[in-house]
C-alpha cells in the first residue's frame, strides 16, 4: 500500500514539475511536434550560441580555420552529414514557427486542423530539407572562397575615421 502511495505522489510529484506535455500518457502528433519544436529551438540556440563564443575565442583567421579543415581531411561524406545535422532543425523549426504564428492569429485552432497542420509541417520540412541538403552536393571547393576580395571592399563601405584604420 505504502509503494502505491509513494508511487502516485512521486508521479503527481514529478508531473508538476514538468511541462504538461510530457505528462500525458497517450501521445498525439501535436504534442509530439510541440516537443519536437522546443527540442529543435534549443538546439539551434546552443549551436548558435556556442558558435559565437567559438568565433570570439578561436585564434587565427578564418583562412586558417579552412586550412585546418583541409587537412583533417574529414571526407565529403561526413561534411555533408554535419551540413544536413544543420539544415534539418532550422527548416523544422521555421516551418514550425510560421505554423505557430498563424496560431496567434486565431486560425487553425481545432483538433483536425492541428492535426492537418502538423502533417503540412512535416512535409514541408522534409521538401526544403531534400531541395536544401540536395544544394549541398554541389557546393563550391573551400578553396573557392573569395575572402580577400570581399575584404578589400569593405574599407569604402565605413566612414572615414574608421578607413584610416585599415590603410
Amino acid at each position: 500500500m505504502a509503494a502505491l502511495l509513494l508511487r502516485h505522489v512521486g508521479c503527481h510529484c514529478l508531473c508538476a514539475h514538468f511541462s504538461p506535455r510530457f505528462c500525458i500518457r497517450n501521445g498525439s502528433l501535436p504534442m509530439a511536434i510541440s516537443i519536437c519544436h522546443c527540442g529543435t529551438g534549443m538546439a539551434l540556440s546552443t549551436g548558435v550560441s556556442l558558435s559565437g563564443l567559438l568565433a570570439l575565442l578561436a585564434l587565427g583567421t578564418f583562412q586558417s580555420h579552412l586550412e585546418l579543415v583541409k587537412f583533417l581531411c574529414l571526407g565529403r561524406s561526413l561534411i555533408y552529414t554535419a551540413k544536413s545535422a544543420l539544415v534539418f532543425p532550422l527548416m523544422y523549426h521555421t516551418w514550425n514557427g510560421i505554423k505557430h504564428l498563424v496560431w496567434d492569429l486565431g486560425k487553425g485552432l481545432k483538433i483536425p486542423q492541428l492535426h492537418q497542420s502538423g502533417v503540412v509541417v512535416s512535409v514541408l520540412t522534409g521538401l526544403s530539407f531534400s531541395g536544401l541538403t540536395a544544394t549541398l552536393r554541389a557546393e563550391v571547393p573551400i578553396t573557392g572562397l573569395p575572402i580577400n576580395d570581399s575584404l578589400t571592399s569593405l574599407p569604402m563601405l565605413l566612414p572615414s575615421p574608421a578607413r584610416a584604420k585599415f590603410s
